[in-house]
């Protein structure tokens, strides 16, 4: 039976288990099946980013209030954030990487910006 390189379709000469003709198709084939994977990571890390920008620009003074509705104004996707820091009173904090926000009554939320390294 003869086997053909997975990126080109050449006529692969050589060991039994050999998958590709050259380092170049390897390489070319490795990269392309990786392109579909970090197309996702990248969307995502420019949703959170693009959160981290909002909470920094409206939360100048390391912890403010604001209202939902300008968060939501200036493109915040609360679908997305890095991590969840709960409280031992029970309150959760979600984070895009150091800005913080909390949930307070009547839409508004608490900006802070998590200073511990």
């Amino acid at each position: 039976m003869e086997r053909q390189c997975l990126d080109c379709g050449q006529k692969i000469i050589g060991r039994a288990d050999k998958k590709f003709c050259d380092d170049q198709c390897r390489s070319n084939y490795n990269n392309r099946q990786r392109a579909d994977d970090l197309s996702q990571v990248k969307i995502i890390n420019h949703i959170l980013l693009k959160n981290r920008r909002i909470l920094t620009q409206l939360n100048t003074s390391g912890k403010t209030k604001v209202a939902k509705t300008k968060l939501e104004k200036a493109g915040f996707n609360f679908a997305y954030f890095t991590h969840i820091y709960q409280t031992t009173k029970g309150n959760s904090y979600f984070f895009c990487y150091e800005q913080g926000y909390l949930l307070l009554e009547n839409d508004f939320y608490l900006l802070v910006k998590n200073v511990e390294q």
